[in-house]
């Protein structure tokens, strides 16, 4: 966890305020750290974890006396978040686990810039960056060989996926409310909407605000809505014609199919009586007996050997 690195790091006196957290794990305990201190956070729920109890950042920027980058996945992700955080002027530490790629990111790091000492406890590292120049490693987004705008670090950035390019060859003209859950940068919603004049408006729901971002640029369309939320505990303000979604499965690098299975609960709960879910799955993922719980009538749709397409009606209403 960061917040053992983060602990030695204050007690050593190497932190020095104001301090801005850049997407530190929903988990971190911040009680070691002194005076002002914001949070910059792409995330929901974790955007909203945060906002509860400190002051919030639109983007990173100054004022600050300490950036703290949490490092995610993501190459380019990664490299991004450090070069702004060296562009505010303050003092970076970057942190992460080793199963991110903080070993990695480290060395490249060293070879850009100085770097100061290590602290590795709790499977990762936190480091200083003393000098360097990083100025290249920003990158807003770019563009898929499909024209979509995509963010670094976002789910299928080089182009639309095979399983959600899979649902958009099977769905037929929808008609009505319709939602995209986990909607990412817009793939899925922006080819109904092209093939579905009836559709009176689609609600985009998706966690990550750059693939947002980029989803407000690639569907312009006006009958579209665009919600920074956890697509776990969104709900519409009235019962919605269509649900689609390609959930995910992960959390980090931990598989957990209790993702998709909430994403599969907030349809149910969403749809009107008559409501219809269309969703694409990886094969082996357990949704079966989640689907027979909380929809009538489940048809399995042709798929390929990596996925299956299920269209679900009539939710059934909890009592």
């Amino acid at each position: 966890m960061l917040s053992a690195r983060l602990t030695l790091a204050a007690r050593n006196n190497l932190i020095e305020g104001p301090v801005l957290l850049v997407c530190p794990p929903a988990d971190t305990d911040l009680s070691d750290l002194t005076g002002d201190i914001a949070v910059y956070h792409e995330d929901q729920p974790e955007h909203g974890h945060y906002a509860a109890t400190y002051p919030m950042r639109d983007r990173i920027e100054g004022p600050a006396g300490t950036v703290i980058v949490s490092i995610p996945r993501a190459r380019d992700a990664a490299r991004d978040r450090i070069a702004r955080a060296k562009a505010t002027g303050a003092r970076v530490f970057v942190d992460g686990q080793k199963t991110d790629g903080i070993d990695g990111i480290l060395k490249e790091c060293r070879k850009l810039g100085e770097t100061g000492e290590v602290i590795s406890k709790a499977h990762g590292k936190l480091f200083a960056i003393e000098a360097g120049d990083f100025s290249g490693w920003i990158r807003d987004s770019s563009t898929t060989a499909e024209g979509f705008v995509t963010p670094p670090g976002g789910f299928s950035a080089d182009g639309v996926d095979p399983g959600s390019a899979l649902l958009i060859d099977a769905l037929p003209s929808l008609k009505g409310s319709v939602a995209d859950l986990g909607a990412g940068w817009g793939a899925l919603s922006a080819a109904v909407l092209s093939r579905s004049p009836e559709i009176r408006f689609c609600a985009l729901i998706e966690a990550h605000k750059p693939s947002l971002d980029c989803a407000r640029k690639n569907v312009s369309d006006p009958r579209v809505t665009f919600h920074w939320a956890d697509a776990r505990t969104w709900r519409p303000d009235a019962k919605l014609d269509h649900v689609i979604t390609n959930p995910p499965f992960h959390k980090g690098r931990s598989a957990d199919p209790g993702l998709g299975r909430a994403f599969l609960q907030t349809a149910a709960a969403s749809l009107g009586p008559r409501g219809t879910l269309w969703l694409v799955a990886n094969r082996h993922l357990p949704y079966e007996r989640t689907l027979a719980d909380l929809f009538r009538e489940v048809e399995d749709l042709p798929g390929t050997n990596a996925y299956k397409l299920t269209r679900a009606s009539r939710p059934v209403t909890p009592r």
